[in-house]
């Protein structure tokens, strides 16, 4: 049981951090989240072509570098550092690994290349306007017709679901939930952008009328695909909460060595001192219930669904209260719109949100563990 980084992990690392220091300075990520697609195409190839992050966890048999699941840890902790704009979560945490956990031989052959080559942008449309994450919560309706099948119903929150050209959406058949690929541009599907609090991370909501749809796995048996999925999302995303409350811990800390009140650095008082030592205790533990987590999915322990709960709810918290700090500490500037800071504060709490809050997920590992 190795937790070490490799030296080739760590290049990675460097290579990714370079990468993003270079393309996605905070001047470039206000300029994104005011575009109504959110992201930049040249960088995103990029990505693909130069670094190959698009094709990291996809086996090489599917076009992908066949990585395990640590080295996307890396990528997904350096983008939340940098806030990236740019739809990889939505493609690579949602819809690869969808794609990854279902059992459609012809589906990964056909869809996995195109993702992996940063071609295709992809997502997965899970929740609805009643805003659940579990099976319970699904009511959009696929029909099997004549020449295949098709959807009827909406989807909301979205990632990148304006973007995106491969959807992959969970509805409700006669058999139970089952997984569907919607094309971008098919009949009948109508999106629109919505407006949320964090816009460096795009949603949609998306309508289906009668929008042809292929069929991935078998009728009905797409519940404990889903499930696997969505734990290796929250994971991914543990990650990229990881990132940014590093940032705001970073941040903090440089702001208090250099910010002189009363003739001396405000870092050299007592409360300041305290809220850095609060804020670096819960980013440390923070990256551990991540790292094990990323871990777990990469010798596909049975630990996963446990540890994704875990990591989901204490990152949540400790990012978003980094965040938060990050602001107090600050001071008055921190509360100014020309000030990152708010940009993390609103990732976080948008993060917080995703995939179900703190208490949601406290709740599903009890549920999990037996209690």
């Amino acid at each position: 049981m190795i937790f070490a980084f490799t030296e080739e992990q760590e290049e990675l690392r460097r290579s990714i951090r370079r990468f993003l220091e270079d393309k996605s300075p905070e001047s470039e990520v206000r300029r994104l989240m005011e575009t109504e697609e959110g992201y930049d195409p040249a960088v995103w190839a990029q990505m693909a072509d130069q670094l190959g992050l698009q094709s990291l966890i996809v086996p090489e048999a599917y076009g992908g570098s066949g990585f395990s699941y640590v080295e996307l840890m890396i990528a997904f902790e350096e983008m939340g550092a940098a806030l990236l704009c740019a739809p990889f979560f939505s493609t690579v945490a949602l819809a690869v690994n969808t794609l990854l956990a279902s059992d459609d031989e012809s589906a990964k052959k056909d869809l996995l290349p195109g993702l992996a080559s940063g071609e295709t942008i992809g997502t997965l449309a899970v929740t609805e306007d009643n805003g659940r994450w579990d099976a319970g919560g699904v009511e959009l309706v696929g029909r099997h017709v004549a020449d295949g099948w098709v959807l009827d119903g909406h989807k909301s929150f979205v990632v990148d679901g304006l973007i995106a050209n491969l959807i992959l959406v969970v509805g409700r058949t006669p058999s139970g939930l089952s997984l569907f690929a919607v094309n971008g541009d098919a009949p009948g599907l109508t999106r629109q952008s919505l407006t949320t609090m964090d816009q460096t991370r795009k949603q949609a909501r998306l309508e289906f009328a009668q929008t042809p749809a292929r069929l991935i796995g078998v009728e009905g048996g797409a519940e404990a695909g889903l499930a696997k999925a969505l734990d290796r999302a929250v994971i991914a995303l543990a990650a990229e909460q990881v990132g940014g409350a590093q940032h705001c811990l970073d941040s903090s800390v440089e702001y208090a060595k250099h910010r002189i009140q009363f003739g001396r650095p405000i870092g050299s008082f007592q409360a300041i001192k305290h809220k850095c030592a609060d804020m670096l205790l819960e980013v440390e533990s923070a990256r551990s219930a991540a790292y094990y987590a990323g871990w777990a999915v990469a010798e596909d322990s049975d630990e996963v669904p446990v540890v994704a709960s875990l990591a989901k709810s204490y990152c949540s918290e400790a990012y978003f209260h980094a965040a938060a700090e990050n602001i107090q500490i600050h001071g008055g500037i921190g509360f100014t719109w020309e000030h990152d800071a708010h940009l993390y504060f609103k990732r976080a709490k948008s993060s917080e949100l995703l995939f179900g809050d703190p208490a949601y997920h406290r709740e599903l590992l009890a549920a999990r563990i037996g209690l």
